[in-house]
């Protein structure tokens, strides 16, 4: 499903008709076309399912060096940002942590940043980023062992209704060991906070 941009024109030009504003004047006149060409870039991720993420990030490499048991990978904020469904309100200051057990291969790291990219890019909800980026991860890497943690500030909580600035959201996402083994979890968030 493509973004269509010219809907998206037609649409800002009647929300600014409906805020009581002049689409036409000189600060306004290309305000539809430049908000239209953002939301087709900030929200890119609408244009693909998880599977389909999956299928773009899987480059994988074998495992020079034999990692066992509980051997993890982790790479921790990520920087990334994204719009509530709720209230169509940034969310911002958002740091993604991944961390998996790899079973043979490994993801190039740089695919775990693209990843938490590509599913914040949709009208989202904090808690579904980490189930989707653990769903892509767990098809793109053949890995049921995968924890994702978020930490991130809402506008909707800081900007309008509550107004609490300081207000964040943490989440967690934890599949398969990490969901079952403390000792597992308990040394992520050890790694967390170095």
């Amino acid at each position: 499903m493509a973004i269509d941009t010219k809907a998206v024109e037609e649409h800002i030009r009647g929300l600014l008709l409906a805020l009581g504003d002049d689409p036409d004047r000189e600060g306004l006149k290309e305000t539809p076309k430049r908000v239209a060409k953002m939301y087709e870039e900030v929200l890119e991720g609408m244009n693909y399912t998880n599977h389909e993420i999956a299928q773009m990030f899987c480059k994988t490499f074998e495992q020079e060096v034999a990692l066992e048991g509980q051997d993890m990978v982790l790479v921790k904020d990520i920087t990334i940002f994204s719009y509530c469904e709720h209230h169509l309100a940034l969310m911002y200051d958002m740091k993604v942590s991944i961390a998996y057990l790899p079973k043979g291969r490994v993801l190039g790291l740089s695919k775990l940043a693209r990843i938490a990219d590509m599913v914040a890019k949709r009208l989202q909800l904090q808690e579904r980023i980490g189930s989707d980026i653990a769903q892509v991860l767990t098809e793109a890497i053949g890995c049921e062992d995968v924890a994702v943690i978020i930490k991130g500030t809402h506008s909707c909580m800081s900007a309008r209704g509550i107004k609490k600035s300081e207000a964040t959201t943490v989440t967690t996402t934890f599949r398969g060991k990490f969901e079952t083994d403390e000792g597992l979890k308990n040394r992520l968030y050890m790694m967390l906070s170095q």
